[in-house]
């Protein structure tokens, strides 16, 4: 494998080295930020995402090597992307991806990577589309059922019974399905 020439970002890390640490954050920075703000985030979650992405990143080249060999831009993003999208997953906004521990493995493969990133970003934006598609009541009882809370306590919160509570997922679920497949994901 030959190592790309960006691989200068990851030194520059490695070594603390403040102007091209600065061209890191004035070349890539806005991007990450676009995206995290279009994606329910705000400028401080954009923040966090980008300081901790350049640490996984970090943390990747002083214990396991990591040698880039493909730009140094798509990668950064595929990683920011990952950590925002696990991060909807801890607030329950979204499905979660693999954790940013196996990046050591991407090598060659990072824009492979990227691109089944994009095709479960778009699966996840359509599944959240057709969520808001949904009537108040079943989004209630969808979310309510994703939390992992007994069915029995959701009923009482809900004030309806266990039976009606079962069968009214059950038709909120089918809904939700019928939506998404009318969508072709």
């Amino acid at each position: 494998m030959v190592t790309h020439s960006d691989q200068r970002y990851i030194e520059a890390l490695l070594l603390n080295d403040k102007q091209i640490v600065g061209e890191i954050y004035r070349r890539f920075a806005p991007g990450i930020k676009s995206h995290i703000l279009k994606n329910r985030g705000t400028e401080d979650d954009a923040a966090d995402i980008f300081q901790e992405s350049l640490i996984d990143i970090y943390n990747q080249a002083k214990y396991k090597a990591l040698k880039l060999t493909c730009p140094f831009e798509p990668f950064l993003l595929l990683i920011c992307k990952r950590k925002w999208l696990n991060e909807l997953k801890k607030r329950g906004h979204s499905p979660v991806t693999k954790s940013a521990d196996d990046l050591s493995d991407w090598g060659e493969d990072v824009f492979a990577a990227a691109e089944r990133l994009s095709h479960e970003e778009d699966r996840a934006r359509i599944f959240l589309q057709q969520f808001e598609r949904l009537g108040e009541k079943c989004r209630e009882i969808l979310r309510l059922s994703l939390s992992g809370d007994r069915q029995e306590k959701i009923a009482e919160a809900l004030g309806v019974t266990y039976g009606y509570l079962r069968k009214k997922k059950s038709e909120c679920m089918a809904t939700l399905l019928s939506y998404i497949q009318a969508q072709k994901i």
